[in-house]
């Protein structure tokens, strides 16, 4: 009797993390969230040992994060064009080389300077690396991608702060040779990522038309707006309040609110590793549906705890939510954007990002001059469940939803 044929075996797929491509992205994350968070730590020492004022000090984030808001997308649109790697590895060299020259600067007007060119190369990093997350994985891949990635950024943000501060016991310009790092990241890139081939290249007015057109969508409108509540939210009612919260109602010192604030980064970066189990029992847009109920809740709680350690559990309520969020926006806004249109997609969500890191403050004060702390929270709840609804609506929570 003739054999019967011997069936195919189904592709066998290593875990996105052992992939090398997404080992080097990882490096370029890395490098985005180093520019704030490892240089805070070194502003007291910096602003006496300048003798400039502390709201002068400021601007060095001020003009770090101003370029994004107008060069994320542009750069996002010659990525399309030209290719990924030819604007991430100049941006990259940017980045290093103006970093590193802030503390040679003759005076705090040069190193405003520098510091903004250094934002111009910080520019493209946090969104072309999820580009090419897009470019590199498909499916539920990308999902788990995405959230390794989330998970890489939240212990950077966690650990920056300790490396700068232990890097400005030397001196205060220490914490300035870090961003040399990334012109080794800058080699690997060129040298040994595998960046997909861009599909044929559309003439200028075919590709803005076609771009315009399908960021219209309102699965896309819906995703821009949950990137702007995630932001406003995590800048506005996390960030700038909670801290002074802490401050002013159980006289916490720096070193305590530091705990108690890092245990969100840690549990995102915990949830965000695990996404790839949670994304096969749900999809997308109901994890970041729960994301949002999961901040409500958390702010909702916030003026009624006593104790200072019982902050650890809106803390880390709020965590959980976003290590749900913002790569599972990521993965859904790549996998929708056309793959030749899929820069400038992500790009633009980048500098949605950036919109909100910039409102959030500013909406959060306008709830705290209408009622204190209580006002700051109750708006935060209130906006959660607001973007969990404008999900709902948009993207749809069910099983036979998109993605």
């Amino acid at each position: 009797m003739p054999q019967a044929p011997i069936a195919s075996p189904r592709p066998v797929y290593e875990p996105v993390y052992r992939d090398p491509n997404l080992r080097i992205l990882f490096c370029v994350t890395l490098t985005a969230v180093m520019g704030v968070s490892s240089i805070t730590p070194v502003f007291p020492t910096m602003q006496k040992a300048l003798g400039v004022t502390p709201q002068a000090t400021g601007l060095l984030v001020t003009v770090f994060t101003l370029p994004g808001v107008v060069a994320t997308p542009l750069l996002g649109i010659l990525s399309d064009r030209v290719g990924r790697k030819r604007i991430l590895v100049p941006s990259l060299l940017l980045f290093a080389v103006a970093g590193s020259l802030l503390p040679l600067a003759p005076s705090f007007s040069g190193m405003l300077v520098f510091r903004f060119l250094q934002g111009l190369g910080a520019a493209a990093l946090g969104s072309l690396n999820v580009t090419l997350i897009g470019d590199l994985f498909e499916g539920r891949r990308t999902t788990a991608a995405m959230g390794y990635n989330a998970g890489v950024l939240s212990l950077g943000t966690t650990l920056y702060p300790s490396l700068g501060g232990a890097l400005a016991a030397l001196g205060w310009r220490f914490p300035f040779v870090l961003p040399l790092l990334a012109i080794p990241v800058a080699l690997l890139v060129w040298f040994r990522l595998d960046s997909p081939p861009l599909p044929p290249r559309q003439d200028i007015r075919s590709y803005l038309v076609a771009t315009a057109a399908s960021i219209r969508n309102r699965h896309i409108l819906g995703l821009f707006v949950a990137s702007l509540a995630s932001f406003v939210l995590l800048y506005g009612a996390y960030n700038t309040y909670l801290p002074f919260l802490l401050a002013e109602s159980f006289d916490s010192n720096s070193t305590a609110i530091g705990l108690v604030m890092s245990s969100m980064s840690l549990a995102t970066a915990l949830v965000a590793s695990q996404l790839s189990r949670l994304s096969r029992r749900f999809r997308e847009q109901q994890l970041i549906i729960a994301a949002f109920l999961l901040h409500a809740l958390a702010l909702a709680i916030v003026p009624w705890v006593r104790s200072l350690w019982l902050f650890l559990i809106p803390t880390t309520i709020y965590g959980l939510g976003q290590g749900m969020n913002t790569p599972s926006i990521q993965a859904l806004l790549a996998r929708m954007a056309p793959p030749q249109q899929r820069g400038a997609f992500m790009s633009l969500n980048g500098m949605v990002f950036r919109l909100g890191q910039t409102l959030g403050p500013l909406v959060m004060a306008l709830a705290y001059t209408s009622g204190g702390y209580l006002a700051v929270y109750r708006w935060g709840a209130v906006l959660g469940l607001l973007a969990a609804a404008v999900v709902a609506a948009t993207l749809g929570g069910g099983r036979r939803a998109i993605g």
